[in-house]
């Protein structure tokens, strides 16, 4: 057994050029993640998984992030609505159909692995990485609609890969920049973070760790890297036997303290059968010398990575790379399928109103909001002003940062002004007093405890959610969502 068997890299490019493909030979790699960067037209994508299954053989594993909402790759396919935003619909045959039409698009790109759906209980408004990613506040309902919607997906030959084990939903850190730490009691935490994790353990083909410190579980180790976690609590007290993949180890929870090479060793010591090394192609050749070199020594111990690989073959016979056909009829329908859940997710706290088309109207917004590595670029103000192309009086002020803006925007001269938040991130203490007429959430749904103001979710910014919302200021359209985290009574607080 080589050890690049269990180690995932990410590539450059659009395409596989000679010399990647020559690494992926020379280390027996056998899994690679793509991300946005990777995808170019669907042809091109379609002959770069042909490409890499050539290259990786017939266990190969390819593996993309196709969430929903905001945490999509591949956004030429019909646009999943994010998690919340099915929570906002609250039912489960939805969340299926939507998990099984996902599954369809990226099978239909020769992708086998999916890194979703998320379980994470987002019960933490000041998360800074999941929030809308997240089902719900209550770990029940996180449960029901998340398994529902891995039950699609496992339906349509794909497979999941549950995250982020044992749960990121109540930290105040995002481990793409720092180290979390969950300092929660063990019944806290079976009460909460675990519950989604240990109810789907059994249907769940893989799980993704999360870089966090629980430190009443193990407080030298974050949970990629910790035996008491995953050799003890995931594998044994639980008896999981799927396979665990860790998050991405140059996130800077990881790679700032421990490095590609000691990292991959500890997650491999610890319970994990798979370490994601992205990064150059000098980390992940340490992340693999690394294992090498444990493995020599008696550190890594062959039995355990055997296991390893059997349930990485597993993984791979079970869901084999390969493309499928998406016929034009079913991609409709799938698209369909999507705009209508965006739809139905559109949810107003308090009781926010419709502007008439022909009143005077000041939109405030943010003009370009761009990539952060984790989500997709944010709707521009472009496009935010194209909400509002069939109004005959709309003054559109875009500023370079909206979160942090300051003073009163909104003149007294009769027009209606409507703040359109276009970006992810919570909104600064010196922006928070100001209160426009209407407030638009179009990614996060906790800026609206930060605008006084009555508002309406979309829980993201598809075209399926832009069309639901344009839909109804026009006065087409009602919005029927039900908030799946608690934002009136926290907004009426704010008040």
């Amino acid at each position: 057994m080589h050890p690049g068997q269990l180690v995932m890299v990410n590539i450059q490019g659009t395409a596989l050029d000679a010399a990647q493909a020559t690494f992926l030979r020379k280390h027996h790699i056998r899994a690679v993640c793509l991300f946005r960067g990777n995808l170019g037209s669907e042809d091109e994508v379609r002959q770069l998984t042909k490409d890499l299954r050539e290259v990786m053989g017939e266990s190969a594993l390819i593996g993309i992030d196709q969430e929903g909402g905001s945490v999509v790759r591949a956004t030429f396919v019909p646009q999943p609505p994010a998690a919340m935003a099915l929570g906002a619909c609250g039912d489960a045959v939805l969340a299926e159909s939507v998990g099984e039409a996902v599954g369809r698009a990226v099978k239909s790109l020769g992708f086998n692995w999916d890194f979703a759906p998320v379980l994470d209980v987002n019960n933490n408004p000041a998360n800074p990485v999941i929030a809308e990613r997240s089902f719900a506040e209550d770990p029940a309902e996180v449960t029901r609609l998340a398994g529902a919607w891995m039950r699609g997906a496992l339906r349509a030959g794909v497979a999941c890969c549950v995250k982020h084990f044992p749960g990121h939903g109540d930290t105040h850190v995002d481990s793409h920049l720092d180290l979390p730490i969950v300092d929660k009691s063990l019944p806290k935490l079976q009460a909460l973070e675990f519950a989604p994790f240990h109810a789907l353990r059994l249907e769940a083909p893989a799980m993704m760790t999360a870089h966090i410190v629980y430190p009443q579980l193990d407080p030298e180790h974050p949970a990629t890297l910790s035996r008491k976690v995953l050799g003890g609590l995931l594998r044994g007290e639980w008896g999981y036997d799927g396979v665990v993949i860790t998050d991405s180890l140059v996130m800077k929870a990881i790679h700032e303290r421990y490095g590609h090479d000691r990292a991959a060793v500890l997650a491999l010591q610890a319970g994990a059968d798979m370490v994601m090394a992205l990064g150059s192609q000098d980390e992940q050749r340490a992340a693999i010398d690394a294992i090498a070199a444990a493995r020599e020594s008696g550190a890594l111990h062959d039995d355990a990575l055997r296991t390893a690989q059997a349930r990485l073959d597993a993984l791979a016979r079970r869901f084999p790379a390969q493309g499928a056909a998406y016929p034009a009829a079913q991609r409709a329908h799938d698209d369909t399928l999507m705009r209508g859940a965006w739809a139905r997710a559109l949810t107003a706290i308090g009781s926010p109103s419709a502007p008439r088309r022909e009143q005077p109207l000041r939109v405030v917004t943010q003009r370009i909001v761009p990539c952060d590595g984790v989500s997709e670029a944010g709707p521009s103000g472009e496009q935010v002003a194209a909400l509002f192309a069939r109004f005959t009086d709309v003054q559109l002020v875009q500023l370079d940062d909206l979160v942090r803006f300051e003073g009163e925007i909104a003149a007294r001269d009769g027009r209606r002004t409507v703040l359109v938040s276009n970006h992810r991130n919570r909104y600064a203490p010196a922006s928070r007093g100001w209160c426009p007429d209407l407030h638009i959430a179009l990614w996060n749904p906790f800026q609206v405890l930060d605008i006084a103001a009555p508002a309406v979710v979309t829980w993201g910014y598809a075209d399926g959610a832009l069309d639901g919302l344009r839909a109804w200021l026009e006065g087409r359209a009602e919005l029927p969502g039900r908030s799946p985290v608690h934002l009136t009574l926290a907004r009426q607080d704010l008040r």
